[in-house]
């Protein structure tokens, strides 16, 4: 069947407008980075002539000046922008987890913002046919974690644009924590929700238009006519200090790069009854819980991770699990990044969580399988396994994965 599929789309280039902006010269690829939406706009917007546009972004859509991208396209005559469609947390970035702004008008430009939050299928697709765009341009970054939903909410515009016959693109941007490989389990379509709605690894290693050429060519039941407009300057092995790009939090809990390195780890903790560190200043760095001591750090270090220290923390949250209590746990001290593996830092972190404290506990809707995708990492740490055995058990499903990843990487 997927042969099939990619004969399909093969041949069908031509009519869908499956490409991409034009390569990068020699001379561009040799140029410091430059994203999607800084060669969009050196080029006159020329891809956008004569079209209806409407945009999927958030506070993280910005210039290298730190302009909002929207603000700088609503000034121009070249562009025709007439919406834009907010994600989880809105389009200005106002709305906290799990939160969204809802329809308004943008005070900023007077432009009409649509909630995309949680919307998918024909409703969604209704909202673009009641916007009158023709045109959806998708600017988001990314952190690089299955369960970011930013990818899910592409996926499922992407799918909206096609029911409802828009052509769509992509103005790509840096993968924070590089693109050099993908780990982790690989979710099971049962366990499917907006935090993994297709069978990708935990950690993807893919920029927001490879995995929009992915779900076109792997998972959507029809192909959207999808332009995707790359990068020149980036390498797979940079990491996002190297980009020359301001940080803007993608959401309010990844203050930082340093986050995003962590989060495709131990963002597992939301699945547990232990703080992630939400209502602390280093979220996802620091975990903990009432009764964690000084020995979860010493049985985590003696596994002798590669690229990372643990240290005894204590920390009182402002918000989210054990507010306004004083906590016991660790902080994540990640020391060579190259070397350092998220997923297999997380799982160990689980594992000797649930040993030296006798408190552990799933949540009780056992939310971790919708986070890892599946039943196996929950059951294989019930049983006792150390974390090289939970790690082999998603080892075959992750090596198919990072086959037909390989076919839609852009970048070296």
């Amino acid at each position: 069947m997927r042969l099939s599929r990619r004969a399909l789309l093969a041949a069908t280039t031509a009519a869908t407008a499956f490409s991409s902006a034009p390569p990068a010269s020699a001379a561009e690829r040799h140029r410091p980075l430059r994203t999607g939406f800084e060669r969009l706009a050196a080029d006159g917007y020329a891809l956008l002539a004569g079209r209806r546009v409407g945009i999927v972004t958030n506070p993280t859509g910005i210039t290298r000046d730190a302009r909002h991208i929207v603000d700088v396209m609503h000034a121009d005559d070249r562009v025709n922008l007439i919406a834009v469609f907010g994600p989880e947390h809105g389009f200005r970035g106002t709305a906290q987890a799990g939160g969204s702004e809802g329809r308004y008008d943008d005070p900023a430009t007077g432009l009409p913002v649509y909630d995309t939050y949680l919307k998918s299928g024909r409703p969604l697709a209704d909202i673009f046919t009641a916007s009158g765009v023709d045109t959806v341009v998708f600017d988001i970054q990314d952190v690089g974690a299955r369960f970011y939903t930013y990818i899910w909410t592409l996926y499922d515009c992407m799918e909206a644009a096609q029911l409802a016959g828009k052509r769509f693109v992509v103005l790509d941007r840096p993968n924070p924590v590089t693109g050099r490989a993908a780990q982790g389990p690989v979710l099971h379509k049962e366990f499917a929700t907006f935090v993994g709605r297709q069978p990708i690894s935990q950690a993807h290693g893919m920029t927001v238009a490879e995995l929009a050429r992915l779900f076109n060519g792997e998972f959507l039941t029809a192909p959207v006519a999808l332009e995707t407009v790359l990068m020149t300057g980036w390498k797979r092995s940079e990491f996002y200090d190297t980009s020359g790009l301001p940080w803007v939090p993608p959401s309010p809990n990844m203050p930082t790069p340093d986050t995003a390195l962590v989060y495709s780890g131990t963002c597992l903790f939301e699945g547990t009854n232990l703080s992630e560190g939400r209502g602390t200043t280093r979220p996802f760095e620091l975990l903990g819980a009432e009764g964690v001591d000084g020995r979860w750090a010493a049985a985590v270090g003696e596994l002798a991770l590669p690229g990372v220290h643990f240290r005894e923390a204590y920390f009182a949250p402002t918000f989210s699990k054990f507010q306004g209590k004083t906590i016991g746990g660790v902080q994540i001290h990640v020391h060579d990044r190259a070397a350092y593996d998220p997923v297999r830092t997380g799982i160990a972190l689980l594992v000797t969580a649930k040993r030296v404290w006798s408190g552990f506990a799933w949540r009780s809707d056992n939310w971790i399988d919708k986070l890892t995708g599946s039943t196996q990492v929950r059951t294989a740490i019930d049983a006792g396994a150390g974390p090289d055995e939970v790690v082999a058990g998603w080892r075959e499903e992750l090596a198919a994965f990072r086959a037909t990843r390989r076919e839609y990487l852009l970048y070296r």
